[in-house]
């Protein structure tokens, strides 16, 4: 009689199948053996597993107050199949008051609710707060009016960037910096920062993480124009970027915004129920502003740009309450709703992660 072998497998191979499994599994194969378990721990797996995610596993998560839900969707899917849309239990840090989604980077959400910050990872439900910073410690009235949340690849660090002023000093209008190590675990304001810019919206403003800097649209207080400015965070500087000469004077602020053009910076404005796609093809250079897209929105009451798909399909939001999806010629791809909440919900793009922020190892 043959005898049977059992047939093993080595930890190498091992890991090429389960860096391609989606967080949520590899989270419940953990429990499996003490092998999967060291495996899938290892910040080399996670990082490993990370860059593959990048190019796979793009999604949305929205959150929505009443009723109370929160939504995680992907991308690629077709809108209208009941597949792309689930409502996984995402655990999120339980507060009294209602959370703004703030940014997003690396798999982690940035978290601001009254005057607390977290971070989330919405894959694995990990969330570590934020300690107040100096500013909020001492005048808990400052106004926080531009937020933002990156990556700085040269010291493998993420940074929380406040920027905020003292309402009781308008006229001067004199704005602080701060910016917040996660490496360090430590609160820095950044003197002497000039910043002769205001939030362009009347709410508080998340910026655009793109090319290892944070973006934001804003308003000149000398001049009322609006513009574009960067905060670079390895070099830890401002920079401004001027608008297209088409954008200058000639469009209301509120229909404006900054989003992701497949690999480029880009702006978006909706006018007489057309959007208009204009994207930098070369970083900085205020020449390489070019005009790719203009079409009709159709019966969508309302449309503002997110996402754009590997195949150039356009993705947004309805005011707040769904998602709809162009193709490249700006023809209706499908829709849905996704929101019960006539105030709608918030969303912002994240990819799926095991990655631990600095000094937090075995989060999952």
């Amino acid at each position: 009689m043959e005898k049977k072998t059992a047939l093993c497998l080595s930890p190498e191979l091992i890991i090429q199948i389960l860096l391609w499994l989606p967080v949520k599994s590899l989270i419940r194969f953990k429990s499996v053996c003490k092998l999967w378990f060291s495996l899938i721990s290892d910040p080399n797996f996670a990082n490993s597993h990370f860059q593959l995610a990048q190019t796979n596993s793009t999604r949305i998560v929205s959150i929505s107050a009443v009723p109370p839900q929160i939504r995680s969707i992907d991308f690629e899917a077709l809108l209208n199949d009941d597949s792309a849309s689930s409502n996984p239990n995402l655990s999120l840090p339980q507060s009294y008051f209602p959370l703004q989604m703030k940014g997003s980077c690396r798999g982690f959400i940035f978290l601001h609710c009254s005057s607390n910050n977290y971070l989330w990872n919405p894959s694995t439900g990990f969330h570590k707060q934020i300690p107040l910073s100096p500013i909020d410690s001492r005048f808990g009235a400052y106004f926080r009016y531009l937020y933002g949340f990156g990556y700085d690849q040269s010291r493998d660090d993420y940074l929380v960037v406040l920027l905020s002023y003292d309402p009781g000093e308008l006229l001067r209008f004199s704005s602080h910096l701060e910016i917040f190590s996660l490496k360090d675990n430590t609160w820095k304001e950044i003197e002497d920062t000039h910043f002769p810019y205001m939030g362009a919206y009347h709410y508080p403003e998340a910026g655009l993480l793109f090319n290892g800097a944070i973006h934001w649209f804003v308003t000149r207080r000398d001049s009322r124009v609006n513009a574009i400015v960067a905060f670079d965070l390895m070099e830890r500087n401002l920079l401004e970027i001027t608008l297209p000469y088409a954008f200058v004077g000639n469009y209301i602020v509120s229909d404006i915004g900054l989003w992701v053009f497949g690999e480029f910076l880009s702006l978006w404005a909706m006018r007489h129920g057309e959007v208009e796609i204009w994207v930098m093809k070369e970083y900085k250079v205020h020449s390489s502003w070019t005009k790719t897209l203009d079409f009709p929105i159709g019966a969508v009451p309302y449309f503002s740009p997110i996402y754009s798909t590997k195949n150039g399909d356009i993705i947004g939001t309805i005011g707040g309450t769904g998602l709809v999806k162009y193709n490249g010629k700006g023809q209706m791809l499908g829709h849905c709703c996704y929101c019960d909440d006539p105030r709608g919900s918030q969303v912002v793009m994240y990819t799926e992660s095991l990655l631990s922020l600095p000094g937090d190892h075995g989060q999952v």
